[in-house]
């Protein structure tokens, strides 16, 4: 059996960022994995859901702006734009241009995603219900600086996927 590394860094190891990274990786996982595993239970596949998620963020987005944020076809974007609107989780709205296809989220599709936050919240609430206060607080100071450092940096399109 080895040993688990520590989580905490020593006061000079926040300086060295790639050995931060390493040690931020493990719960980061931990964190990703107890968010997923709500989403896993979701009506529609983490492809869709990922759909959703930039719709909600973005309030309306065109087809094209799909394929860009799942780095894919554009045909295949509009399929999957178009089981999304057959199960009346996205609807198109009017484009100033005739050939643009406008996508938003339909109540029913928000009401899905606020239920899969509500029973994401309730997860990780259960954790930090048993954490110490303390640490409680030192977590969440450092989540809300690296969710700002994200948004401030011009962050790439995997990157605001991270914060749906």
């Amino acid at each position: 059996m080895t040993a688990a590394r520590p989580l905490r860094p020593s006061p000079g190891d926040a300086h060295d960022v790639a050995q931060l990274a390493a040690i931020m990786d493990e719960p980061a996982g931990v964190l990703a994995t107890v968010w997923a595993a709500h989403h896993l239970n979701s009506p529609v596949p983490t492809t869709q859901l990922r759909v959703l998620f930039l719709v909600e963020r973005e309030r309306e987005v065109n087809v094209s702006r799909v394929a860009e944020e799942l780095d894919a076809l554009l045909s295949s974007a509009s399929r999957l734009c178009g089981r999304l609107e057959s199960t009346d989780l996205l609807e198109r709205v009017p484009a100033s241009n005739r050939r643009e296809i406008r996508l938003r989220l339909t109540q029913q599709g928000q009401q899905l995603l606020d239920g899969l936050r509500e029973v994401r919240r309730r997860a990780l609430a259960d954790v930090l219900a048993v954490m110490d206060p303390a640490d409680r607080d030192t977590l969440l100071t450092g989540l809300a600086a690296f969710a700002q450092t994200v948004r401030h940096r011009g962050s790439a399109a995997e990157d605001r996927s991270m914060l749906a």
